[in-house]
């Protein structure tokens, strides 16, 4: 597995886990389970959740799949814009570390920016940190400005990583995010890398799978991977699909491959808006 390292030393997975979707129904949290632990056999040792998630089921999920085996995976979650108040947020890391069984997160994010302030944000998450609650703290959902913006607040730059929408159909951060991200040693976590399935398999997509006898969205799943400094968290709730996720791993674009899929899919020309899913 190819890791990437965060501004405060970690090596996590370049290819990890979301759960997005995970723990709604009953009847799929045994296979939800099972496929989470898998990936975390195969070297998908990244998690990624949210208390938004199943309002808390899907952290419930992640928290079953890692019993006994905390110390092998590196946990992400997120809090609620409207939980992101010192007082709230404290309360809500508790809720997650009770759903999640564990008595720390290694990272916790600022779902997308709401009304509480940068500056009181900020200090919540640093007060949980001091605390030993989480180990680091990030952002999600944040644009070029937000992150300049982030940058002059006082522990603002002890942020690790970003996680953003990014992939064939939704290359906004190129715009100008991505340029700024390495500037400032900052890697991008990219979520949806396969637009939730939605991604037409025929075009380049299709004719590139062919040719190298995989599916066409492990060759959208390479596409993102394709970058050093990013780290993806795709979901699979189900065995097969995880190995299909893993499969991406050995896929290397050639330049021709890559300039077919840019003519498909082309990237911004100037500014580009954000984009959440």
């Amino acid at each position: 597995m190819r890791t990437v390292r965060l501004p405060g030393g970690d090596e996590v997975a370049a290819l990890g886990q979301g759960t997005w979707r995970m723990g709604e129904r009953r009847k799929a949290f045994k296979d939800e389970v099972a496929a989470v632990r898998h990936g975390i056999a195969s070297g998908m040792t990244l998690i990624d959740t949210a208390e938004m998630y199943g309002s808390g089921g899907a952290e419930k999920v992640v928290g079953e799949a890692i019993r006994g085996q905390r110390d092998a995976v590196y946990l992400v979650s997120k809090v609620l814009p409207s939980n992101a108040g010192r007082r709230r947020m404290a309360r809500a890391c508790e809720k997650s570390l009770k759903c999640l069984g564990t008595d720390r997160l290694d990272l916790y994010l600022l779902h997308w920016r709401g009304g509480v302030s940068l500056d009181e944000t900020v200090e919540g998450l640093l007060a949980l940190r001091d605390a030993g609650k989480i180990r680091h703290f990030g952002v999600s959902n944040f644009d070029t400005d937000d992150m300049a913006e982030l940058w002059q607040e006082t522990g603002g730059q002890a942020c690790q990583t970003n996680q953003i929408l990014y992939n064939l159909s939704r290359r906004w951060p190129e715009a100008s995010l991505m340029d700024w991200s390495r500037r400032h040693g900052q890697p991008l976590m990219i979520y949806s890398p396969l637009e939730q399935g939605r991604l037409s398999e025929g075009g380049a997509l299709g004719a590139i799978a062919s040719a190298r006898g995989v599916t066409p969205m492990q060759v959208a799943l390479a596409w993102t991977l394709r970058h050093a400094d990013t780290f993806v968290v795709p979901k699979a709730s189900r065995i097969a699909h995880v190995d299909e996720n893993l499969g991406a791993l050995e896929i290397a674009l050639s330049d021709d491959e890559l300039a077919a899929l840019d003519r498909e899919f082309p990237p911004p020309e100037g500014a580009a808006p954000l984009e959440i899913l």
